[in-house]
């Protein structure tokens, strides 16, 4: 079976992320997210199936930039252990080094931006844009500010 990493931030974000689950059946399937007391219970749902990143906002710009750096390096030891073809994301910045380093290695690249932009691009969409080998919108009018991006509708 083909493996598929579906790698997300909390809330939002992993709530799109999850909308995709019946997908989960059809691939050899790894869920990443950010480790948080509401994201424990995914462990008692998908077992070993989900790993963790440490969970970091940039409302705290003194510890974020360690926190991210951290988070590259576990990024890099799970893309090693799991070794997925396809990385599919509803962003953010938590999975921003994951595709960064599956983009790399030759993963194929399918990021999903996020439903709350209607009019404006995320940082995680800008970066990712430039290399995803697909780029989904879920609002129509995101194609003005991604022309190379294939309109979706929503997932959730």
């Amino acid at each position: 079976m083909t493996k598929v990493l579906f790698i997300s931030s909390t809330g939002g974000h992993l709530t799109e992320m999850l909308s995709l689950k019946e997908l989960f059946d059809k691939y050899d399937y790894h869920i990443i997210t950010e480790k948080t007391k509401s994201n424990l219970n995914l462990k008692k749902e998908y077992g070993k199936r989900v790993n963790f990143l440490i969970y970091g906002t940039k409302d705290y710009p003194f510890t974020y930039p360690f926190k991210l750096l951290a988070n590259c390096f576990k990024s890099l030891y799970y893309y090693i252990k799991i070794r997925p073809k396809f990385i599919i994301t509803t962003g953010a910045h938590t999975a921003g080094p994951m595709c960064c380093i599956g983009k790399i290695f030759g993963s194929k690249i399918i990021f999903i931006e996020s439903m709350a932009n209607v009019s404006t691009k995320t940082i995680t969409g800008k970066l990712i844009y430039k290399f995803a080998d697909l780029f989904i919108v879920q609002w129509e009018s995101m194609l003005k500010l991604y022309p190379k991006a294939k309109y979706g509708g929503w997932i959730i």
